[in-house]
């Protein structure tokens, strides 16, 4: 008998070998790939089998760690120094994509780790964990602290000393490098915006850009004259900064995967202190709680 690419509760059970009440349970707790279709559950069997494999040995592809998520430059340091030192043993890769569409990416099972950012340090214990159970699968995830850095607007050297206040820059006479939608930077921009009584539709916008890398390199060309990013990213580009408030910058885990040896090795080197001292020269960070897991769905 041909198993169909999509399997209700029932015939999952029989495949599994599970009581058919057992798979609603790991369905309503995100652990099995599903989706639910007028009410009913629909468990594709390509996903199914890849969860099973998932699940031999703590995973069986212990030979890959791919992120996705929020953009930092250190992290990108990070992997970049995991990468050289593994050569073609391992794929170790590491995506900027803003923090939902990365948190969308892990909730499919397309990457590994989700980086992410969503406000200010002081407020990361309530607003992180409410943005991930605003995902399927978020009750088999655990956050661990990657560290907080300063975010601000990124502006091009040549307008410091110009600028008395901030909210000058929204004037029209300014043009806005705009990172994408679901990118934390982007909601931090409009919080900020909205505090002076603003928006972002009134500000001079010159392009999207889909990187904190990209959106500091049109500054550093002079495609742009200011953005909202990080203190590091202002730093690696030589561009002058205005801090606003502190953030909490950190990695969505899986559970299942989390004592992997790629993501030991990744919270492992965030600690090394040759590779805080590279954090220290682009500035803003601080690595207090680094690889400390600051919730888990439990």
């Amino acid at each position: 008998m041909t198993t169909p690419e999509f399997m209700n509760a029932k015939q999952v059970a029989e495949y599994l070998d599970l009581n058919e009440k057992k798979v609603y349970t790991l369905a309503n707790d995100g652990q099995l790939p599903a989706t639910k279709v007028t009410g009913k559950w629909l468990f594709p069997k390509s996903l199914l089998d890849k969860w099973l494999i998932e699940s031999c040995h703590n995973g069986a592809f212990n030979d890959r760690l791919l992120i996705a998520g929020s953009d930092d430059p250190l992290l990108q340091l990070a992997v970049g120094e995991m990468a050289n030192q593994l050569g073609s043993t391992a794929l170790v890769g590491y995506t900027s994509t803003g923090t939902r569409q990365g948190l969308s990416m892990l909730s499919k099972g397309h990457v590994d780790i989700c980086a992410i950012h969503w406000g200010r340090a002081s407020e990361a214990p309530l607003r992180h964990p409410a943005l991930l159970q605003q995902y399927a699968g978020s009750r088999n995830w655990v956050l661990i602290h990657a560290y907080e850095r300063v975010q601000g607007l990124i502006i091009s050297p040549k307008l410091m000393g110009k600028i008395s206040d901030p909210i000058e820059l929204t004037s029209q006479q300014y043009q806005w490098a705009l990172r994408q939608e679901g990118a934390g930077s982007l909601r931090a921009l409009e919080e900020w915006l909205q505090n002076k009584g603003n928006v972002l539709d009134n500000l001079n916008q010159q392009d999207v850009y889909y990187s904190e890398r990209e959106l500091g390199s049109a500054i550093a060309r002079g495609c742009a004259d200011v953005g909202c990013g990080s203190e590091s990213t202002a730093g690696e580009f030589n561009l002058s900064f205005l801090p606003l408030f502190t953030e909490a910058f950190e990695l969505v885990i899986p559970k299942n995967i989390y004592f992997r040896s790629l993501v030991q090795q990744l919270l492992q080197t965030l600690q090394k202190p040759e590779t805080q001292a590279k954090g220290d020269q682009f500035g803003g960070y601080n690595f207090t709680n680094t690889s400390k897991q600051v919730w888990g769905s439990e």
